[in-house]
């Protein structure tokens, strides 16, 4: 994985937007990125981070160490640059320093070489400059973005300058002129005075050249004074020429650019090989780097980087389509070659759509009825082992491991689903999609957003009891209502359903499976997730990837989200496969990465998404299709030749103090605020998880006792009925004698929250969920549960008779 910058000097430690397309290096910029440079016949190829300005260019192992370890610095003045194949070169400067150096592709080694022949040129015209000047002033090179305006800047600095000085050549002749005159009349007066014929002549020739000197200092100031008037009024002049020789380089580079990326797609598709575009350079799989037999043999790292193990090969590769589909007007929709094989007004269609969806002016946002707050109680700083607790654990579920507060976040899982309507506009804009490809892209987009508040949140959330609710009604500030409810108590199940003013319906049932591994705890989620339209009758479906927690044992713990969703348009047959790539020590691609492709009901792929489920989406349509050659492990690859990626979505930024407020995003910090109106078994009632928000531990570890036990006793009483409903009486007593009896095991004893250990050979839970019911789904054929109605009818009423008491 590549991935570079382009800054000024002074903003090298600003922020860098990696959604922008890579601009052109010009000249005077410092150009970073990461490289591969070979170390050693051991080692081979190793990442380095590269950084060349003012004519040098400079490697670090990684780019913490740009402060205070350089690992070798070549100068490119004197420096000789080969290129060897379509992806290495060679920077070498007569035999001293020689490094060779690969990059993930053509078109990214293209735009090393362009800068590196670009600063190399200015260096040597610089050193030349100064041998002949004289001058070793430093060069101080423009800030780039600011194109014409700098170079006026320049200028006008320059003139300034010039003015500065002929003010002071004009001071000091206004003293020459002063400190002359008197010297004059002093000299005249020496001349009135009867002295000898010696002395009278040294006085003339002192009188002479102090004459003289003041012509000659006139003259000069003159001079000066004509200069800048000169200047000024060139200057004009002056800086329109020089904002047309830049402008006619950056049309050449361009061109040059753009002419070398059809090269490199032409001789690619011929021999069906791989290559990236750069809005994908950092995120689709690249080649492997390979060992090459020349190269300097010494590097100062003395930890071994391997970055060529084995990776999962990439099920298809993208580069550019072909100009002409980007030069496409309405009035040639007919001329698309039928090569293409797909419908020629159904693609500009879909692109012009699409863009127009997602360029369209966002609707005024309503007053919210309320001021929602900003800001948790800090989280304190307790310390507790985790391994001391889970050690024991190893090969048992999650829900059956007793855990105190001191891992969790003061949320529920009910309130944990409820965030995945944090990016609810997607849903919004799909509603709006005319083509259900089009509302495909907006959907996935929508399932890879839900995990984007994960990649910090190390917190366990509290397990539901039985019968907990939690709603979110943001019918007036966002236009949905959202409903959880705890359905189910073995296995753990939560029931969601949201419903929108705008047209669409999500609801889902989630049951967590777990399990320990010792440096590792795996969740599984079970059950599925649907998405309704109404305008489109287009009905979505999709399942959860599994999260992994790594470093339980020792480190800093980090979150993990990997496998295959497949989501799916029962109305239509439209499909698209997203792939959740796990992190790989040995891997080069970008962390936390996604591809996925959208296919209609043949199969037939037309878009591509790309990015990372903590910060990103980008889609491109697919243009023309072909089967590249084989990957690493024999398996032939899809080759989709597509246009200018564009984004559909991007993670908003954590509030201020997130870091000590659980890392919670600005909506979590909301969810356990309390409002008037609350259901008595809604999550914001919770005593435990209340007085762990504020802080007090201790008194909600007790609480959390209290309330496991409290269900466990419940839990029972419905064991009970159920074997009274079911047995005759005789086997009733015997049960009953044995639930209370003190022979049960402690595992059965010990519980979590809502979900503690039980023999799962019992007599059944007869428990209805209140406000949820379950069905066999005909559309997608899965059993789940759906909102049955009445929990916002009674909420308008505040009739709450029926809930029970769980608190």
């Amino acid at each position: 994985m590549l991935a570079w910058a382009l800054t000024s000097p002074i903003e090298t430690k600003g922020c860098c937007d990696v959604g922008a397309e890579a601009p052109t290096p010009t000249p005077g910029d410092t150009y970073k990125g990461w490289l591969f440079k070979w170390t050693n016949y051991i080692k081979g190829y190793q990442r380095r981070w590269f950084v060349l300005s003012n004519g040098l260019l400079s490697y670090y192992r990684t780019q913490a160490e740009m402060g205070h370890t350089c690992r070798g610095t070549i100068n490119l003045a004197t420096a000789n640059i080969a290129v060897e194949d379509s992806c290495n070169f060679v920077i070498s400067n007569g035999g001293a320093q020689t490094y060779h150096l690969k990059a993930s592709s053509e078109v990214e080694r293209q735009r090393w070489i362009t800068a590196l022949e670009l600063a190399k040129a200015k260096a040597v015209r610089m050193q030349a400059e100064s041998d002949d000047s004289g001058d070793d002033c430093p060069a101080v090179p423009p800030t780039p973005g600011q194109g014409g305006g700098c170079r006026n800047s320049e200028v006008q600095s320059t003139l300034r300058t010039l003015g500065s000085k002929v003010e002071d050549l004009t001071t000091c002749n206004d003293l020459i002129v002063k400190h002359g005159s008197a010297l004059q009349r002093s000299l005249s007066e020496l001349e009135g005075i009867r002295v000898g014929g010696e002395m009278g002549d040294k006085i003339r020739q002192v009188t002479e050249r102090a004459t003289l000197f003041r012509i000659t200092s006139n003259a000069m100031i003159n001079a000066c004074r004509d200069f800048l008037s000169l200047a000024q009024n060139h200057s004009k002049r002056w800086q329109k020429a020089l904002q047309t020789e830049r402008d006619q380089r950056i049309r050449l580079e361009e061109t040059l650019e753009q002419l070398a990326k059809q090269h490199n797609h032409l001789e690619r598709a011929f021999r069906g090989a791989t290559v990236l575009p750069p809005s994908f350079s950092s995120l689709t799989l690249g080649s492997k780097g390979g060992v090459s037999g020349k190269g300097d043999a010494s590097d100062e790292d003395d930890d071994n980087e391997f970055f060529d193990a084995m990776e999962d090969p990439a099920e298809f590769i993208t580069v550019p389509a072909d100009p002409k589909y980007h030069r496409r007007s309405g009035s040639n929709v007919s001329g698309l070659s039928s090569e293409i094989g797909m419908d020629d007004q159904s693609v500009n269609f879909d692109e012009l759509s699409l863009a127009s969806n997602l360029e369209s002016p966002q609707p005024l946002e309503l007053v919210p009825v309320k001021q929602r707050r900003t800001r948790i109680p800090d989280k304190p700083n307790y310390y507790l082992n985790l391994w001391s607790i889970m050690k024991n654990c190893i090969g048992k579920e999650l829900s059956k491991i007793p855990m105190p507060v001191n891992f969790n976040e003061p949320l529920s899982m009910l309130q944990r689903l409820s965030e995945d309507l944090e990016y609810y506009e997607l849903l919004d804009k799909a509603a709006k999609c005319q083509s259900s490809l089009e509302q495909m892209c907006y959907v996935a987009a929508f399932t890879v957003s839900s995990y984007s508040t994960t990649v910090h949140r190390t917190g366990k959330p509290f397990n539901p009891l039985l019968g907990e609710t939690f709603e979110l009604d943001r019918l007036r500030e966002c236009g949905y209502r959202s409903l959880c409810e705890q359905v189910s108590h073995h296995p753990p199940a939560a029931a969601h359903h949201a419903i929108s003013e705008k047209g669409w319906t999500l609801r889902q049932e989630i049951a967590l499976a777990s399990k320990f591994r010792g440096k590792y705890l795996s969740i599984m989620p079970l059950g599925s997730i649907q998405c309704l339209f109404e305008k489109s009758n287009n009905h979505y479906s999709w399942k959860k990837v599994t999260t992994t927690v790594h470093n339980i044992i020792v480190g800093k713990l980090w979150i993990d989200q990997s496998g295959e969703i497949d989501v799916v348009n029962h109305n239509t047959g439209d499909r698209c496969h997203l792939k959740f790539a796990p992190y790989s020590y040995f891997s080069r691609d970008v962390p936390r990465k996604v591809t996925g492709v959208v296919t209609d009901k043949d199969g037939k792929a037309h878009y591509v998404l790309s990015g990372t489920w903590d910060e990103k989406i980008e889609f491109s349509r697919i243009m023309q299709s072909s089967k590249g050659e084989n990957g690493t492990e024999g398996k032939q690859r899809t080759v989709y030749q597509t246009l200018k990626a564009k984004e559909i979505w991007r993670k908003n930024p954590l509030p201020d103090g997130a870091e000590n407020m659980y890392f919670f995003s600005s909506l979590a910090l909301t969810l356990n605020e309390p409002e008037d109106g609350m259901a008595p078994t809604d999550s914001r009632r919770r005593p435990d998880q209340r007085l762990m928000e504020d802080g007090r531990w201790d008194e909600a570890n007790a609480e959390k006792q209290r309330l496991e036990e409290k269900q466990r006793t419940a839990r029972r009483e419905r064991e009970r009925e159920a074997v009274k409903a079911v047995s005759s009486p005789e086997e009733a007593i015997t049960e009953d004698s044995i639930n209370d009896s003190p022979l049960k095991t402690d595992a059965q004893e010990t519980g979590t929250e809502a979900s503690e250990v039980s023999d799962e050979s019992a007599h059944p839970d007869n428990y209805q969920a209140l406000w949820f019911e379950k069905i066999d789904d005909p559309v997608s054929g899965e059993t789940l549960h759906v909102y049955k109605g009445g929990y916002w009818e009674a909420k308008d009423q505040g009739s709450w008779d029926m809930c029970p008491d769980i608190f």
